[in-house]
């Protein structure tokens, strides 16, 4: 399976509503509920009014598009970054899974990653 890393700096934030998000930008995911309204986006591009927020993310995806019969490939990524000690945040799309990680573990996840076989691209 291929791993591409995101080239980012991350944020993952909360704001009361959607006027400071520019869709037109390359990379947002938003998820809002009847609880929040939650962002990861670029440092960069965060919104200047969040309610909270925490930056220090890398991120990378799971290559290509994800069949929704395919079971447990978010399962056995977020295992064996537990088994190192290392958190994840995860955040799903239409097409695949992205994995989010403290940028201090970034470079860590990557090796233990690619040492259970996962090949990893820019």
């Amino acid at each position: 399976m291929e791993i591409k890393k995101i080239e980012y700096d991350l944020t993952v934030c909360k704001v009361a509503d959607c006027t400071e998000i520019d869709l037109s930008k390359k990379f947002y995911f938003i998820g809002k509920t009847d609880e929040e309204i939650s962002i990861v986006c670029p440092t960069s591009e965060t919104p200047l009014h969040t309610i909270a927020r925490e930056d220090g993310w890398n991120a990378f995806r799971i290559q290509g598009v994800l069949d929704f019969s395919l079971i447990g490939i978010l399962s056995k990524i977020s295992s064996i970054l537990a088994e190192n000690q290392i958190g994840i945040f995860a955040v799903s799309t239409y097409n695949t899974d992205y994995i989010l990680v403290k940028k201090c573990d970034f470079v860590k996840a990557l090796n233990v990653l690619e040492q259970e076989g996962y090949r990893i691209y820019a």
